[in-house]
């Protein structure tokens, strides 16, 4: 699906917060694994958490800063972000509003 020039225009807000946001959150997804490791030492160590948990934490950073330079993975979360803007402008209703479920029974 191609978009016209003016359709994939971004704004400074799209470029530096709205992409980002997508990216992040696919990152974590992505990472699943360390975040659960992170955590999970994070809860066992407590206060001595900055001191114990540096592996895991060293781990997540690594891997969430693969995807964050990754051009490949922008443009994955930008053409996801394009694609929810379109569907918005369509129907003016927000992703997340779309994807809860409708009640069933009135």
């Amino acid at each position: 699906m191609a978009w016209a020039e003016s359709e994939q225009h971004l704004r400074h807000v799209e470029k530096d917060v709205l992409i980002p946001k997508i990216m992040r959150e696919k990152a974590r997804e992505r990472c699943s694994e360390q975040v659960q490791d992170f955590t999970k030492c994070c809860k066992d160590s407590g206060v001595l958490m900055v001191v114990k948990c540096r592996k895991e934490n060293s781990a997540l950073k690594d891997c969430l800063t693969s995807y964050y330079k990754d051009p490949a993975f922008y443009e994955e979360c930008k053409m996801e972000y394009l694609k929810e803007r379109e569907e918005f402008r369509r129907t003016g209703i927000p992703t997340k509003k779309r994807l809860q479920k409708l009640p069933t029974s009135m």
